[in-house]
């Protein structure tokens, strides 16, 4: 695979200088290149021969740092991310892979030393989400290889794309940080630009016989509607839907590369859950007779990527899941075709909490398919022998739990098809066939299928002892259940400031000194009391005693316990009324709403 252009190669090693008016990026990889040269009053960027001498008066700080990510401009001060720390998880097609562990976030806000008092505030408190931001999980990059593409369009790309700087061959929709390298792209720093990737990456190697088989497992995170679990559902009106990540699964062998792409998407028409403290939200499709033409939208735009597709639906047929599902069942009519197919598969019904091999049923309805698109394929020449021709789309409400144990069997299946096409397994032979490659395989796509969750719920998977394992155990039932009591928490009074965090970060709000300086209404009444401690612990008490209730009451006493249980039942009830009726009381709401631009 070839890289970037020498002209073009990013700097891999770099020392930061951090003197009082300026930060100085060094090259430190013995090219001898320009350093980088950054206002601390005014964000202005230069190229410069050397690093200025130091005095008594002007004392740098010196740290080694791995890429810059790019720069925010917020209402009165600039900041500047860098990568700090990094490790080396892998590679890709060749070339090396890093895992960014921590970010830093550098303000360039000398110029709010004169800013009025109030714009100071706003300043203040818009800067306390970039230390969200800096907290941000499963961020990936390379310095010598574009990793927003699958193997199968690197392939493709023609010579003069493939010696362009990495950021200007990249797919626009999974560069994580495609908005904060936007001033360095117009000051022309193509050295100093790191093109970063959210998502995951995961390999191993195996031995089969005498073969060493090397296996790679990417997720790329797309950053059209990208947020937190329920604060991005569904799909915008341009038809970019949430949690949108592909998944590529690479087999390296004796000379040859395969890969196979599925996706995952949230059902794509505008739809949405108003958290309210409620465990399961209401779900409501908002704007319905919108929901054909957006669906039309998101899917023409996968056919044009990834040729036919077929979208598997994996939500309940019943209840509010299944509102959902008719609704897109009666969109997918007007939409199907040769290249555009729809399944319904209800995961829950079928498969219950842990007969998952029943999935055995769906992969009989989609294998035709499978077969048909195949895979992508090159020889020991590094010749193409075979292209995929189409993708499998898969969903269930969060597009998680449910979406990963139904990929990682689609993955399993494609995997054996590749080696038996490559020579290494008999017609008969499966993965399961081999004890270690089989161990590791189910740990690949369980640690996967965690990262994305995390990035999207704030919590591992849901059902991952089955992909783990394969089977369910009595340690992964209790683990989901303090992971679904986790994800509770988090929707409730943490992701709201973590929507606001990502939507800053990637453009999707673009802060205005004549839109933001606007007052913010002060708290009174209950909601300058009422707060998440309060919230907790009476509902919690509330659940407690109507339970214990419950359990001492018996025949001499049962109206009595049954008043008691009622009534606490209803304080819960009440609760949730309030909540609902005061939105922001204990909610933690996102406050960043107003679009880009």
């Amino acid at each position: 695979m070839e890289t970037a252009d020498s002209r073009n190669k990013l700097h891999s090693r770099l020392r930061l200088w951090e003197f009082p008016d300026q930060y100085i990026i060094e090259p430190a990889d013995g090219s001898g290149a320009s350093c980088l040269d950054i206002s601390r009053v005014d964000a202005s960027m230069k190229l410069i021969d050397h690093v200025p001498e130091s005095n008594s008066v002007r004392v740098p700080k010196i740290r080694s740092i791995f890429g810059v990510v790019g720069m925010l401009k917020l209402l009165a001060g600039s900041y500047l991310v860098v990568v700090t720390e990094s490790e080396r998880v892998g590679s890709f097609l060749g070339h090396p892979i890093f895992k960014i562990t921590t970010l830093k976030v550098l303000p360039c806000d000398h110029s709010l030393q004169n800013s009025p008092e109030e714009q100071k505030k706003m300043e203040t408190e818009f800067s306390k989400l970039l230390s969200v931001a800096e907290k941000t999980t499963g961020l990936y990059f390379s310095y010598e290889v574009n990793l927003t593409l699958s193997s199968q369009r690197l392939h493709d790309l023609g010579d003069e794309s493939k010696s362009l700087p990495l950021w200007r061959q990249a797919e626009p929709r999974f560069l994580w940080n495609n908005y904060m390298l936007e001033v360095l792209i117009d000051n022309k720093l193509d050295q100093f630009l790191l093109p970063v990737i959210q998502g995951s990456f995961n390999s191993f190697e195996t031995a089969i016989g005498r073969d060493i088989v090397d296996i790679t497992l990417i997720a790329r995170r797309c950053t059209r509607r990208n947020g937190t679990r329920m604060w991005r559902r569904g799909a915008d009106l341009d038809g970019y839907v949430a949690n949108f990540v592909e998944t590529e699964q690479i087999v390296q062998m004796n000379g040859y590369s395969s890969s196979f792409v599925q996706v995952r998407g949230s059902i794509p028409f505008m739809w949405e859950q108003v958290v309210d403290l409620t465990y399961k939200p209401k779900f409501e499709i908002v704007q319905p007779e919108e929901a054909t033409r957006i669906a039309e939208r998101h899917f023409l735009d996968l056919r044009k990527k990834y040729g036919s597709v077929l979208a598997v639906d994996l939500v309940n047929k019943h209840g509010g899941e299944g509102r959902l599902s008719e609704k897109y069942a009666t969109v997918m009519q007007h939409i199907t075709g040769d290249d555009i197919r729809y399944l319904h598969f209800d995961f829950h019904q079928i498969c219950g909490h842990i007969h998952f091999e029943r999935l055995s049923i769906l992969y009989e309805q989609i294998e035709g398919f499978l077969e048909k698109n195949g895979y992508f394929l090159l020889n020991e020449k590094g010749e193409k022998m075979k292209d995929q021709l189409g993708v499998v789309r898969s969903n269930c409400i969060d597009c998680l739990d449910r979406t990963n144990v139904t990929q990682s069997m689609i993955g399993r299946k494609m995997l054996e098809l590749q080696l038996k096409r490559i020579g290494v397994f008999g017609a008969e032979e499966t993965i399961s066939s081999h004890l270690n490659f089989d161990e590791h395989y189910k740990i690949l796509w369980a640690n996967h299928g965690d990262e994305i969750s995390i990035q999207y719920s704030g919590t591992p998977a849901l059902k991952g002892d089955f992909v783990r394992y394969g089977h369910r155990t009595a340690h992964g039932v209790l683990k989901d259940g303090w992971s679904s009591l986790r994800r509770y928490y988090l929707n409730n009074f943490a992701d709201g400031t973590k929507q606001d965090a990502i939507d800053l970060l990637q453009g999707h709000y673009i802060v205005a000194v004549s839109r933001d300086m606007a007052p913010v209404p002060q708290k009174g009444g209950l909601e300058a009391v009422a707060n998440f401690p309060v919230a907790l612990f009476v509902v919690l008490m509330s659940f407690w005693f109507a339970t214990m209730s419950l359990k001492q009451a018996g025949s001499d006493y049962k109206h009595k316990h049954l008043f008691f249980s009622l009534l606490w039942t209803g304080i819960c009830v009440g609760m949730a009324a309030l909540v609902r009726a005061n939105g922001r009381i204990f909610c933690n709401r996102p406050r960043l709403h107003k679009p880009r631009g």
